[in-house]
């Protein structure tokens, strides 16, 4: 990927990124369908199935492709949500040392 594209995706929330993936997911899985659909329902000649086949071999490495962007973005948001996980811990924990302890000595 270019510099400028990377600096766009970093201003991108993980959460943001993960829903646009799984749209783009969702519309080559519809149009595989399709292709599917008109596989089984339309004579084609052998010219137009191999150009079917083709263009469906082409989507399901798409879809594959997007399934393992997927893969790695929720592991980044759980990677994210646990790290704010333990700084709100850690937060409540300085806040109950450093409240409650100034309360015990006035």
């Amino acid at each position: 990927m270019t510099k400028s594209k990377d600096k766009k995706r970093e201003k991108i929330s993980v959460a943001s990124e993960i829903d646009r993936v799984e749209e783009r997911r969702a519309r080559c899985q519809d149009n595989l369908e399709r292709a599917e659909f008109r596989q089984r329902r339309h004579k084609l000649t052998d010219k137009e199935r191999q150009e079917l086949e083709d263009e469906m071999a082409i989507m399901n490495e798409r879809v594959q492709k997007l399934d393992k962007e997927l893969e790695t973005l929720r592991g980044e948001n759980r990677r994210n949500m646990m790290l704010s996980v333990a700084l709100l811990a850690v937060s409540a924990l300085f806040y109950y040392v450093f409240i409650y302890s100034e309360e015990d000595f006035s």
